[in-house]
Formats: structure tokens, C-alpha cells, sequence
């Protein structure tokens, strides 16, 4: 069965728990943005870096498997090799859920430097049930700002929203 992003994204936001990899206290990012989203809409978000204990007042954790309760949906904003390496934990943990963040819509392969996305990991994902969004951005389905709102409408325009479903 084939899903849209709107479905995929749908299906993920109505998770409860949402661990984020890739928060970053040295900088400002797009990932700190969607851990923002996610706490201010009401989600248990859980900040996940290895390089630091605490985020935003709230702890931080090295990986899935040191947060204290497994959450149910991971979203990623890291290179593809650290993408690699949490779809190894959310497999072993049971997770169902993961959005690999990428600027580009779902066609990462047109900014490789921007993207989180993993084709091994998006194939892990599906070989285990897990279901992935392979692209795009939280952001522009979480109450999304102008900008946010402009990039969704562009990518769909584009073609940059379509999920490809195969294994």
C-alpha cells in the first residue's frame, strides 16, 4: 500500500512521544526549530545529541536507547551515516515511526549536503515496519510559518513531495 506524504505526515503527528536527533546547543538550526514545534504543540519530545546532557532546559541524551521511555516517533536531522545508526536503534527498540529530514522535499539527491535522508536506512525502515518519510520538513506540516508553508506548496508544485514506496 502506497502512502502520500500528507498521509505519512499525518500518521506521524498523531504520535504522542517524539525523540529528535540532532538538536545542536552551538548553533542554530532547523532541527532545534522542529523541537520547538513539536514541545510548543504539545508533543513529550525528547532531545537527543551526543554532545550535550541538556537542551533547552531539558535533558539531552546520546541516543534512542538512553531515553527512559521509548518514544513513538523519531524524527532525524543529521548527516545519512548518524540516520544510519538511529534506524539500527529504532529497529531494535520497536519504534514504527521516522521522518529523515531533508530540505529538498523528498528528492535528496538534489542538495546531498542537506539532507539526513539514508537510502540504506529508508530500506532498513521498510524491511522492518517501520514506517518512514524519506524528505521534507515537520515544519511544513506542523502549524507552518510563511516560509514553511511557501517551500511545501513549491516542493508539491516540483514533484519534490512524492514518497517512493519501494523496498
Amino acid at each position: 500500500m502506497s502512502l502520500s506524504i500528507d498521509e505519512l505526515a499525518k500518521n506521524f503527528l498523531s504520535q504522542k512521544s517524539i525523540a529528535v536527533v540532532g538538536v545542536s546547543t552551538t548553533r542554530d538550526t532547523g532541527c532545534n526549530l522542529n523541537y520547538e514545534k513539536f514541545k510548543n504543540a504539545g508533543y513529550a519530545v525528547y532531545a537527543v545529541s551526543p554532545n550535550t546532557a541538556e537542551f533547552q532546559g531539558d535533558p539531552c541524551y546520546p541516543d534512542l536507547k538512553s531515553i527512559p521511555q521509548k518514544p513513538d516517533a523519531v524524527f532525524i536531522f543529521a548527516s545519512p551515516k548518524v540516520t544510519e545508526q538511529v534506524v539500527g536503534q529504532v529497529v531494535e527498540l520497536g519504534i514504527k515511526h521516522v521522518w529523515m529530514h531533508c530540505m529538498m522535499g523528498t528528492k535528496p539527491g538534489l542538495a546531498p549536503e542537506m539532507t539526513s535522508v539514508s537510502a540504506a536506512a529508508v530500506q532498513k525502515c521498510r524491511e522492518n515496519g517501520v514506517e518512514v518519510i524519506p524528505g521534507s520538513c515537520p515544519a511544513q506540516f506542523l502549524q507552518p510559518d510563511f516560509g514553511h508553508k511557501l517551500m511545501r506548496g513549491l516542493w508539491r508544485l516540483f514533484g519534490n513531495l512524492k514518497v517512493e514506496q519501494t523496498a
